[in-house]
C-alpha cells in the first residue's frame, strides 16, 4: 500500500516587518540598500554608537538584527517629525 505523508504547517506563523521576520540577520548589502547608508557611514555612525552594532557570526562575517536596524530608521523618522513641528 502506498503511504500518504501529511506536512502540517506551524500553527502560527512568524511575524513580519516590512515581509521579514524581526529578528533576522541582515548582511552588509541589506543594511546599505535599507537604510540608503554608505559603508562608510554605517562604521562611522557605529564608532560614535549612533547606528546599532554588527554581530559576528563568526570569522570575518558580520550581520545586524533587522529589528534594531529598523528601529534605528523608526528613530530617525520620529526625530524628523520632532523637529517638523511648530
Amino acid at each position: 500500500m502506498l503511504a500518504v505523508a501529511r506536512h502540517t504547517p506551524p500553527a502560527c506563523p512568524p511575524p513580519l516587518l516590512n515581509g521579514y521576520p524581526p529578528d533576522r540577520f541582515m548582511r552588509l548589502p541589506e543594511v546599505i540598500n535599507t537604510t540608503g547608508l554608505s559603508r562608510s557611514s554605517i562604521y562611522d555612525y557605529i564608532s560614535r554608537d549612533a547606528f546599532p552594532s554588527q554581530i559576528s557570526l563568526g570569522g570575518k562575517n558580520v550581520a545586524w538584527l533587522a529589528s534594531e536596524v529598523n528601529e534605528w530608521m523608526n528613530t530617525r523618522i520620529a526625530a524628523r517629525n520632532e523637529e517638523s513641528r511648530p
